[in-house]
């Protein structure tokens, strides 16, 4: 945290997109970095870890909360995602977060969802996590966009939980070429492995225990590669069936480049084992590095 931040205050608290660049031009003229966290809010430690790592990288921080409906489908939580809005503030009070921006849908979608010009990547949005929520990754990439072009920041830190969103977010901003560096942080995992999600509430308490299976499937994988495995299809499906016969709903298991998100070749040097499945409610997003 910076020496000079105030710990334990309330985050400015901005609503409207003048408001916040006003207060942004102000710091630019005074010669500060900015650093960026953007976030649908009911924030956990997870969320906070990403805050930290922005304040480590730039002089003042602004974290956004905006639950974007253009990233929700049919039938998907946007009514019921939850929002935590009073203890969101109080845990950005505690991290001395200099700017809480909270934009209106009217001002982010001022002609409408359906009006908007949105952003695409072809070959990444309808793949994985894409290809059981069409048109999600089109929702993320365009609110993003919106976002980094309100703050301009220097730096924005995203999770890496969402490797998918991660890469999406990284290919938009070196086609766009917008000019901030973007930080993928570590994923926040509880003591047993499992990844923190704000969608971890919809867990019962059994499905709860049951949860880090998924990351225990995921490191069996990775250390099977280590050591030299490489028939990934069988990889992938033994994970799939051991999921399903715990009681998880797999859309996906699968081993994949950690650049592109390309099928692994022969020469694959670096590769990333990604899943999603549902428990219960919820739906769980995990990946590991190999």
């Amino acid at each position: 945290m910076r020496a000079d931040s105030t710990a334990g205050a309330a985050p400015a608290s901005v609503a409207h997109i003048d408001d916040l660049q006003r207060v942004l031009d102000d710091w630019r003229r005074q010669g500060r970095s900015i650093g960026f966290v953007p976030t649908m809010g009911n924030l956990h430690n997870g969320h906070m870890s990403l805050i930290e790592l922005a304040q480590r990288s730039a002089d003042r921080t602004v974290v956004s909360i905006y639950v974007n409906p253009l990233q929700f489908g049919m039938g998907e939580d946007f009514a019921g995602y939850p929002r935590t809005p009073d203890e969101d503030c109080a845990l950005l009070a505690g991290a001395g977060v200099d700017v809480l921006f909270s934009p209106l849908t009217e001002e982010i979608y001022p002609l409408g969802q359906a009006r908007i010009t949105r952003i695409d990547v072809p070959e990444l949005s309808g793949i994985l996590c894409g290809a059981v929520r069409p048109g999600h990754f089109v929702g993320v990439a365009t609110v993003v966009t919106k976002l980094l072009n309100i703050v301009r920041p220097d730096i924005a830190v995203f999770g890496e939980k969402d490797f998918q969103q991660l890469t999406i977010v990284r290919r938009v901003v070196k086609d766009l070429c917008m000019p901030v560096t973007i930080i993928g942080a570590p994923t926040g995992r509880e003591p047993d492995g499992l990844a923190m999600s704000s969608r971890n509430r919809y867990l019962s308490a059994a499905e709860r225990r049951l949860a880090p299976v998924l990351y225990a499937r995921l490191i069996e994988v990775r250390d099977a590669i280590r050591a030299g495995d490489r028939d990934y299809p069988t990889l992938q499906g033994s994970a799939l069936h051991a999921l399903r016969a715990r009681g998880f709903r797999p859309d996906y298991f699968e081993v994949r480049e950690a650049g592109g998100l390309e099928p692994p070749r022969a020469n694959s040097a670096e590769l990333v084992v990604l899943a999603a499945a549902w428990l219960g409610r919820a739906r769980l997003i995990d990946n590991v590095r190999v």
